[in-house]
């Protein structure tokens, strides 16, 4: 069987690009064993050359028309194979499992369909469709309708009267999914028989778990990784503590350290809620820098038992990475957490934040050919990713920055709603003593950082900063201002929490500290970390691919190097 299936990108051309494929002649033939579709080409692939589109072609066996059609339409984006004879189909049954003839689908080159649209909720519909033309158009134009984004699609059964296709749907909230249903729900020819909530799947399990790096084979093999072989290890470490980097893994080992106070944009949800989180980060870390990374849950929201129950479990562990934990209490940790331990503990939500931030900036700044020291920063944030933004920027060499928190400037003098943390960003930032509202603020800055909330910035403000301003509106999941309406008021570079994300930089700086066996991460560590990510873009970008292994090799190297110089 060939099938043209055609993705619009935007939700406004959809319903109008699927009623125009509605209209063309199609008739079935058929020829056992496999079913083709006769197709008049020419009006089928017209809506193509007027629309942005990427497409699915599935292909049951060899077929020479497929082929020339392939080669005619190579700048097609997304090409989905798959092999389907006649009577093949598929069933979710309890949707944990895919069914065996769906298509995988092929991201596209630098991005995928979530970093495309940047939405949380990720559904997969099963729909019944009757098999006429203009249903699936009116399935597109009711997505369309409630602002979701239409993503990868497979037929999944041919019935008599109907259509059987799974459908996966881009939600920025499950408000849109409600309506949704209820539209199709009155539609009349349109069912959905099931849903599948595809992040939800993908968590499913855990998303880590603990493997032997030792095959058990044999009784032999047992024996020497247990007892009585093992007692000889654990001999020579109690004569050599030193030891146990080499026969144990601790040099390749992290504990991820959270009391659930800050997770994500959800704020104090409690431990076992942040888990997800903090498995998420583990896997990263297996994947990329070969770090076995264990997530470990305190639930207290008191310093002190924080601390001393972090002190009492790191001997086990070659470094320590506080997440989520809640400003201000999470500076007062860390402070603590290294006066006791001798080994690398490192604030990701600080840390990881800054760096990625001033390995944009550094190519941001050449972009756009301005030398840091001159530049005024408007920084809109001051917990714990607005504090160590600003100690790495002022550390790198950036002219000033003006912090705002809920309250307004930070400035020397201010007594409201300060602590020491504040007090201390008033010392080093904010030279003039500036005070006034946020507009006033933005007025002649080269540079905005948000680590903040959602739409807090207006076009207007970066329209008022210096001529081709940086703009790194980086609130999750939704910036405080979108790149393009940043874009749109002068900024000549914009770039949001997709583009600077965390994930680029702490697998490295750890495998770095781990390699040197560092006693600390230090800001000379983090500014290599930060001026390698950049040297590693590609001309024209600010930070590299993410899911490039040889990035975090790289990042790794020059932390290590930093630590013995």
């Amino acid at each position: 069987m060939l099938a043209l299936t055609i993705l619009p990108v935007i939700p406004a051309n959809q319903a109008q690009l699927w009623h125009q494929l509605a209209g063309c002649h199609a008739q079935r033939i058929q020829r056992e064993p496999v079913r083709f579709v006769g197709i008049s080409y020419r009006r089928l692939l017209q809506p193509l050359f007027s629309h942005t589109t990427a497409a699915v072609i599935s292909i049951g066996r060899q077929s020479k028309v497929a082929v020339f059609l392939l080669a005619m339409f190579g700048f097609l984006r997304i090409i989905r194979w798959s092999s389907v004879t006649a009577g093949q189909s598929a069933v979710f049954g309890n949707f944990r499992e895919y069914h065996k003839v769906v298509d995988v689908m092929v991201e596209m080159k630098g991005t995928s369909w979530q970093q495309r649209y940047s939405t949380p909720e990720i559904f997969t519909l099963r729909c019944r469709l009757l098999d006429k033309p203009g249903m699936f158009a009116q399935l597109s134009s009711a997505i369309a309708q409630v602002g979701a984004h239409l993503g990868q699609i497979s037929l999944i059964d041919l019935q008599k009267k109907y259509k059987v296709r799974d459908v996966t749907v881009y939600f920025a909230h499950k408000d849109q999914l409600d309506k949704l249903l209820e539209i199709i729900k009155q539609t009349n020819g349109l069912k959905v028989l099931g849903l599948r909530n595809e992040v939800l799947e993908t968590h499913r399990g855990g998303t880590i778990e603990v493997v032997s790096k030792v095959p058990l084979k044999t009784l032999t093999d047992l024996r020497m990784v247990y007892t009585p072989g093992v007692a000889s290890v654990c001999e020579q470490i109690q004569l050599n503590p030193a030891a146990a980097w080499e026969m144990t893994g601790i040099g390749d080992r992290v504990a991820i350290v959270t009391n659930g106070t800050a997770v994500l944009g959800l704020g104090n949800i409690g431990t076992v809620p942040s888990l997800p989180v903090m498995e998420g980060k583990a896997a990263i870390f297996a994947e990329f820098v070969n770090i076995s990374a264990f997530p470990i849950l305190i639930d207290t929201q008191d310093i002190e038992t924080f601390v001393e129950t972090v002190v009492r479990i790191a001997s086990g562990f070659g470094a320590i990475q506080l997440e989520d934990v809640a400003a201000p209490a999470c500076f007062e940790i860390e402070e603590k957490l290294k006066a006791a331990l001798n080994i690398p503990v490192f604030h990701d939500d600080q840390h990881g934040t800054a760096t990625i931030v001033l390995a944009a900036l550094i190519n941001a700044l050449k972009q756009t050919n301005k030398k840091s020291h001159e530049c005024s920063v408007i920084m809109l944030g001051a917990g714990s990713a607005g504090y160590a933004i600003s100690k790495i920027l002022l550390g790198f060499g950036i002219g000033d920055i003006v912090v705002f928190d809920s309250k307004g400037p930070i400035y020397r003098g201010r007594t409201e709603n300060m602590n020491p943390y504040k007090k201390h960003l008033a010392l080093v930032t904010n030279k003039n003593n500036q005070k006034g509202t946020l507009a006033e603020a933005f007025v002649g800055k080269n540079i905005f950082i948000g680590v903040s909330r959602p739409n807090m910035v207006t076009k207007e403000m970066v329209a008022s900063m210096a001529k081709g301003p940086i703009v790194l509106p980086l609130s999750n999941p939704v910036g405080e201002i979108s790149k393009e309406d940043a874009i749109a008021a002068g900024a000549a570079i914009a770039a949001d929490g997709r583009d600077c994300n965390n994930a680029l930089a702490y697998p490295g700086i750890f495998r770095g500290a781990l390699d040197a066996r560092a006693a600390d991460i230090t800001l000379e560590m983090k500014v290599a970390a930060a001026e390698e990510l950049a040297r590693l873009a590609p001309a024209g970008s600010m930070l590299p691919d993410i899911l490039d292994r040889e990035v975090h090799t790289k990042v790794a190297q020059a932390v290590k190097a930093a630590w013995k110089s």
